[in-house]
């Protein structure tokens, strides 16, 4: 009986989570069937269906776990997952598709990618942090004990490197000041120095809004400290500043990956090739698609990594327009139930640790299902519940565990 109520906690939140999991093994086992059948996408969709076994028992173990003791073990669990990262940069290994990239630690037969731990306890971590403040932050000053929080393991991420999974962690955090009840211009303030970043590589762009900004400051100088508003500047300036030795220091393949999306043309062969296969396989699609396991840019392997972050390219060319939408809808509705569940919920932990996870996915799913379509550059991100990969799945349904867990102090 016990374990029946681990699974009908939240039946609505469990399916969606079910049906996006199969039809993820169902893409993979697609995305399998080459003309030159390939040892690395070959039997993965039984992989897949192995570690999702694993994933529903942790799933029903969590889910016994008391809202308290979950709450209590959110910095230890935080520091643990720091450590862990820490270790990575040391003794990490190999895997992926990137060059250089150490994301994982192997222990024996054991192989983990601590980065994915690092999500559920960066979660917990900053709703703990947040729960525990008296009112909602109201300046600056406020938003740098959680923005701290964030950046430890963000920036371990980074230095792996995986910038694709650090996003995640920006996510998280904006959702969680945001649901902590941070007024919106903090929230662009806090952002201000990643789009100087960004606009940097036009001087004339990026005067005009650092002019804009100082307006801005202006006009809310009633709101923010003269020191507060000097920080935000001197932040965007120094973010303009280093754009280049940034540049500079980012991995061939990272250059490449950015200036492609300006212009996938410039190399069509090489570092633009994963962008264009991805929306000729999509845009080929049409309505319907050309069938299941039938994608002609996917059986001749044209298609980049197609059953790990380029997977939603397989389900645009196979599936077609209808087929999209169906995934779309699914992660909607996932999306959706989570945010009504953050609203329910009465505890301020959990009405926290709720809305992160939903920060978390949204994040993923965004970029993921942009990288395809050449609306954002192309980061190493999967798809949740979806992209192969064992660690990244039972994640997944540890966040979905962790969901139905909480929402038992719904209120």
């Amino acid at each position: 009986m016990k374990w029946f109520r681990a699974w009908a906690r939240d039946p609505i939140l469990v399916v969606l989570a079910g049906l996006l999991s199969c039809f993820g093994i169902a893409m993979i086992y697609s995305a399998g069937v080459l003309n030159v059948p390939s040892p690395v996408t070959e039997g993965a969709w039984l992989r897949q269906v192995a570690w999702l076994a694993i994933a529903l028992v942790a799933f029903s173990l969590i889910t016994r776990v008391r809202p308290g003791w979950i709450e209590w073990m959110a910095f230890p669990a935080y520091l643990l997952a720091v450590v862990l990262l820490a270790a990575t940069l040391v003794i990490g290994t190999g895997a992926g598709t990137a060059e250089g990239v150490g994301r994982w630690i192997q222990v024996g037969g054991l192989r983990f990618q601590p980065s994915e731990f690092a999500k559920v306890a960066a979660i917990l971590g900053l709703a703990r942090f947040l729960a525990s403040r008296e009112r909602s932050p109201r300046n600056l000053r406020d938003l740098l004990g959680p923005s701290a929080l964030m950046a430890v393991p963000l920036g371990l991420v980074v230095l792996q490197p995986d910038l694709g999974t650090a996003l995640a962690f920006v996510g998280i955090l904006f959702a969680g000041l945001f649901w902590a009840g941070t007024p919106p211009f903090l929230l662009v303030l806090l952002a201000s120095p990643g789009l100087a970043l960004i606009l940097s590589f036009d001087t004339r762009i990026w005067s005009a809004y650092i002019i804009g900004l100082a307006i801005a400051l202006y006009l809310y100088r009633y709101r923010l400290y003269m020191a507060e508003s000097a920080t935000v500047i001197l932040a965007n300036l120094a973010a303009g500043t280093v754009a280049l030795p940034l540049w500079n220091s980012l991995a061939g393949y990272q250059q490449n990956r950015l200036l492609v999306f300006l212009d996938p043309g410039m190399d069509p062969r090489g570092a633009g090739w994963n962008l264009i296969q991805s929306k000729v396989a999509i845009g080929s699609g049409g309505l319907f698609g050309k069938g299941f396991t039938e994608g002609t840019q996917k059986r001749l392997d044209f298609l980049p990594e197609q059953h790990t972050d380029f997977i939603f390219s397989v389900i645009g060319e196979e599936l077609g327009f209808m087929g999209v939408t169906a995934a779309i809808v699914l992660f909607s509705l996932l999306l959706f139930r989570i945010v009504r569940l953050a609203e329910r919920t009465s505890d301020p932990f959990a009405s926290l640790g709720l809305f992160c996870i939903f920060g978390a996915w949204i994040m993923h799913v965004f970029i993921n299902v942009g990288m395809t379509i050449g609306i954002v550059p192309i980061t190493g991100i999967p798809l949740p519940f979806v992209s192969y990969g064992g660690t990244f799945l039972l994640t997944c349904w540890t966040m979905t565990a962790l969901a139905v867990r909480l929402a038992e102090e719904e209120a």
